[in-house]
């Protein structure tokens, strides 16, 4: 039997660390309704609770910053729907918040992939930074997805990058360089796509290439694609 919403919250609630409300502020973490729990604290209520659907959508509307966290790691991805992944990332308003869900249950649901392509094309700050913060977990862990796929995303990363927000232009490089980490056909292609955004005469199109190009073409990089 799954634990109960009042439980689960008064137990997050006793581990809460207002101390390190300060530190996650200067990292950009919107903390007005945040109770300072680590990552580890999180996933440890998670393990005990384990998949609960119903207790997950409860979690999210408590508007607690940490409790939402939780409801990613408990959500169902097989239960969440069209309409409650469109109210989750409407009410997305922190980046750390943004890039857990979209990596602990949007990746591993059937509409993941289009909600990219969807999202990518909304100017909202964080749908925005949804779309590509789902592209990179996708690209990093979706072992069915074919390489056409990824090269298919090219584009929207390429529309996207003179986006000068810095949580949409931060999300839009992770998802290509964790593109161009996959394999070594995905590497010369996102390295192609970097090499055209570079071109484009805008400051955070240029900061994106740029980046983006460092880390794909280092030595650590290519001998890891050459091991794999």
């Amino acid at each position: 039997m799954g634990q109960d919403l009042k439980t689960v919250i008064a137990a997050l609630k006793a581990q809460s660390k207002p101390e390190n409300l300060a530190g996650m502020k200067r990292y950009g973490i919107k903390v007005d309704n945040a109770l300072g729990l680590s990552m580890p604290v999180i996933r440890e209520a998670a393990k005990k609770i384990g998949t609960d659907h119903a207790l997950a959508l409860q979690l999210w509307q408590t508007g607690i910053h940490d409790a939402r966290i939780l409801a990613g790691l408990v959500a169902d991805p097989k239960q969440i729907t069209d309409a409650q992944m469109e109210n989750w990332v409407m009410d997305f308003d922190s980046w750390d918040v943004c890039d857990q869900v979209c990596g602990s249950v949007f990746e591993k649901s059937p509409l993941a992939w289009r909600k990219v392509a969807e999202w990518a094309a909304r100017d909202e700050e964080f749908v925005k930074r949804a779309a590509f913060a789902l592209l990179a977990s996708l690209a990093w862990h979706d072992k069915k997805a074919t390489d056409e796929q990824f090269v298919k995303a090219l584009p929207l990363i390429l529309k996207a990058s003179t986006d000068d927000r810095n949580f949409v232009k931060k999300a839009v490089n992770w998802a290509l360089r964790n593109i161009g980490k996959k394999n070594f056909y995905l590497n010369k292609e996102a390295l192609r796509s970097a090499q055209e955004i570079q071109k484009i005469d805008s400051k955070a199109a240029r900061w994106v290439a740029v980046d983006a190009l460092r880390e794909l073409q280092s030595e650590a990089v290519q001998n890891r694609l050459q091991h794999r």
